[in-house]
């Protein structure tokens, strides 16, 4: 069954005088998409002549990129929430992170695993190192800034808790509630692999001391 993936960046390629040839008609335009459902979350890439834009819906089909019921593209690489793991037993800066490779996805040891949130249990675990940190290393890694990234990210986050029929606002409030209390207190371990990208994009020279004092050996 199709499944729907939101786009999130469309690159124009630049196709080079050799690769075109010698024929005096111009070649179409290709460009190369990046795309991310947010249920699992799943992360693909393709190539397409369609000029497809930000927020614009697309369905997967095994390898098939469909839009508006016609085949486009097909996916050309693939990244997926089955592919890495969450680590709870670390002290994360503001709650959330990832390792440089993109492998490992962290949680602090002291955020709730599950938040409640009128009445409705959510896995923090789920909604926070899934879908809000691991689409934001995504990101990070396509080149975008750290802001921007944050910012799709916590679209993604916002989308899947709705989702679950659970009200946004009434989840930031508790979410951010326990945020407060844990990057309020003192780092205690810190992972040697953390991405530090976020840190040093937002000048956080505070941060990333700490995080240097408080390195595991």
């Amino acid at each position: 069954m199709p499944e729907d993936f939101e786009v999130i960046k469309t690159s124009k390629k630049v196709v080079k005088t050799s690769e075109a040839g010698a024929n005096p008609d111009p070649a179409p335009d290709i460009f190369e998409v990046v795309a991310i459902n947010f249920v699992l979350p799943t992360y693909i890439k393709f190539e397409t002549n369609t000029d497809l834009k930000f927020e614009m819906k697309v369905q997967v089909d095994k390898e098939n990129v469909l839009f508006e019921g016609k085949e486009i593209g097909k996916v050309i690489e693939r990244r997926s929430a089955s592919d890495v793991k969450v680590d709870t037993d670390h002290s994360i800066k503001y709650t959330g992170g990832y390792s440089k490779d993109g492998k490992t996805i962290y949680l602090d040891s002291r955020f709730p695993k599950i938040i409640n949130v009128d009445g409705k249990e959510v896995n923090a675990v789920d909604t926070i190192a899934m879908h809000h940190e691991l689409s934001e290393k995504w990101l990070v890694d396509e080149g975008y800034t750290y802001q921007y990234a944050h910012m799709i990210a916590t679209k993604i986050e916002r989308e899947y808790v709705e989702s679950l029929g659970v009200n946004w606002d009434a989840y930031s409030k508790e979410v951010e509630k326990h945020l407060h209390e844990v990057s309020g207190a003192p780092l205690q371990i810190s992972p040697r692999d953390l991405d530090l990208a976020p840190y040093t994009m937002s000048n956080d020279t505070a941060t990333l001391q700490e995080i240097e004092k408080t390195t595991e050996k």
